[in-house]
């Protein structure tokens, strides 16, 4: 090697230390969010779901995506501002401190790009707004929306889209209250014969329709598709508020410069916002003490090998599943010993400890812990003090 070609050699090496090449993901056109309803963690294992399966070797594939506790009130502060259970909101602000200040992930781009949700069912009103375009008409068939969404697609090319298939969740609730016990899927989302099972197969079909409109379209190279749920599924049916089924759903990336066939242990939902943020280059929509993060490890210029995420949305699901038992057996404790009225009380007027137990009826006031950490902190004094008061005083 000549003096020059090692002088040359030498500065490249020099010039890479001190100013290391930084790769970016590439960034897509769009992003569009494929939401099956209620979509059971274990369907694409047990069920014909080709399509999706076949996403899972092209993409990054979370078996279990955990989602808060889907619970739905109907009376309180919560039902002022929500038509839909909590994994709604929280997805599409991205935080935990639910606020009517918050701005949701389609704000981030509308209305200077266009948005679109298309849901074949009123309950999502309350978190479409700011998106340029909406239908949600409970008379669509599930094929009808895929349908609609294609000719938004077409005619006015949203920078993010989600796409939510009403139809297997709603067949989920049949088969937990209208079935009788000589049918096949009595109490069994995967009995045969199951109405969940044909409407969770024909997602698939529907899925794999759209696949190949894009495809078709010259669009399919320059979007990320993530298929999930708002919520999962229990296998008696619907999405009881305590069955752990109901917190997990699977969650699959797909598109340019995601990393393909690799399979994260954990996401939560809450990263779902930030991430659709992180993927088109911009900022998420909130940054307070309950946001999630951008996932960085989807990314194919990323290394997965030190992912291990902090299971935060599953503590405290955890934590408000244990509260309402432990306030249930202390209820029925009381038939014995009235000392018990007189805790559950006291915990709930904040008597005994500086703060309230942050459970599902409070959702509202989360974010008066000032951060999660500090939350779930608060939650585990009182946990503990009913754990110790049922076993020293029952």
């Amino acid at each position: 090697m000549s003096t020059m070609k090692r002088y040359v050699y030498s500065v490249l090496i020099i010039f890479c230390v001190l100013f290391p090449i930084t790769i970016k993901a590439q960034k897509p056109d769009r992003v569009i969010l494929y939401m099956i309803d209620g979509l059971h963690w274990q369907a694409p294992q047990l069920l014909k779901m080709p399509v999706l399966n076949s996403l899972f070797k092209e993409g990054t594939y979370i078996e279990k995506s955990c989602m808060i506790l889907p619970h739905h009130p109907t009376v309180g502060d919560y039902s002022t501002f929500n038509s839909c259970s909590f994994p709604n909101p929280i997805l599409h602000e991205g935080t935990v401190f639910l606020s009517p200040e918050n701005k949701y992930i389609q704000e981030v781009f509308s209305p200077q790009k266009p948005t679109a949700f298309i849901v074949n069912t009123a309950a999502y009103r309350s978190v479409s707004r700011g998106f340029t375009t909406t239908i949600m008409d409970p008379r669509l068939s599930d094929r009808q929306v895929v349908e609609q969404a294609i000719q938004i697609l077409r005619s006015q090319n949203p920078v993010f889209m989600r796409i939510h298939l009403q139809t297997p969740g709603d067949e989920g609730t049949s088969v937990a209250i209208s079935t009788t016990p000589e049918q096949t899927y009595y109490r069994n989302i995967f009995g045969e014969g199951s109405p969940y099972v044909k409407a969770i197969e024909e997602a698939d079909v529907l899925l794999g329709e759209l696949i190949s409109f894009l495809k078709k379209e010259n669009k399919w190279n320059n979007t990320v598709l993530i298929v999930t749920s708002d919520h999962g599924q229990s296998r008696i049916g619907w999405h009881p508020l305590f069955d752990e089924d109901s917190w997990m759903t699977p969650l699959v990336f797909s598109g340019p410069g995601i990393a393909k066939g690799r399979r994260l242990d954990y996401f939560e939902h809450t990263d779902l916002a930030p991430t659709i943020a992180g993927i088109m280059g911009t900022d998420p929509p909130n940054n307070n003490g309950g946001s999630g993060k951008f996932v960085t490890e989807i990314l194919q210029n990323q290394s997965a090998e030190n992912y291990h995420p902090n299971r935060i949305i599953l503590q405290l699901n955890q934590q408000i599943k244990e509260f309402n038992m432990l306030r249930a057996r202390m209820l029925l404790a009381s038939q014995e010993n009235k000392y018990f009225l007189n805790l559950i009380a006291a915990l709930e007027n904040q008597n005994l400890t500086p703060e309230p137990f942050y459970h599902q009826d409070r959702i509202i006031d989360w974010n008066k812990a000032g951060d999660i950490k500090h939350l779930l902190d608060a939650n585990e004094v009182i946990l503990k003090q009913m754990r110790q008061d049922l076993e020293t005083q029952h």
